[in-house]
């Protein structure tokens, strides 16, 4: 134990040396922060159509198999509401997506910057709920038939069903970035 009254006293510019040299921030770590930013904010520029175009592929195998599901008195997707919603909304989702992404990739504006930000959000959301609820309400169906038969009907609706539950998945992550570019963008 050190004795408080041989200690040497703690001058005040040993302090405020100490303060400036953790306060300020050294070129290098400036300019790193900037390059992060410009790679995330380019990883989401990309990475925004990619998952749109996954989005779509999906969606459009979703679309046909079930649209081909016909297989007799019975076994015919026409049938049964719960399969009509599926592509109902496997033919929203594909046209959807395709519109997003012939819109980035033409380059050409339809909307003002801002507008179409909020478009692609609330598009994200809208078609990746409605593409969830449409999967969900087909799932109890599928159920109850393969436990009686499990036939290629039963084995296409369950296909048809997979590839919805993976364009939901493809526009969740999209709709991701869609919130991120538009939580930053300066609407002043």
């Amino acid at each position: 134990m050190t004795n408080p009254d041989n200690m040497k006293p703690v001058e005040a510019t040993d302090v405020e040396s100490a303060a400036e040299k953790t306060s300020e921030p050294t070129p290098a770590s400036g300019t790193s922060t900037i390059t992060q930013r410009w790679k995330r904010e380019d990883l989401i520029k990309k990475a925004s159509p990619i998952t749109r175009g996954i989005c779509l592929l999906f969606s459009l195998i979703a679309f046909l198999i079930m649209v081909s599901n016909k297989h007799g008195y019975g076994r015919n997707f026409n049938d049964y509401e719960e399969y009509r919603y599926v592509l109902a909304i496997s033919i929203i989702s594909t046209l959807y997506t395709a519109w997003q992404t012939f819109a980035h990739f033409s380059k050409r504006e339809i909307f003002d910057r801002r507008t179409s930000i909020l478009v692609d959000f609330s598009g994200d959301q809208i078609v990746a709920y409605l593409l969830i609820s449409a999967a969900s309400s087909a799932i109890p169906l599928t159920n109850i038939f393969r436990e009686g038969q499990d036939n290629i009907f039963t084995d296409s609706a369950a296909s048809a069903i997979s590839m919805a539950i993976f364009a939901f998945i493809a526009l969740a992550l999209s709709a991701l970035f869609s919130g991120y570019k538009l939580s930053t963008h300066s609407f002043i």
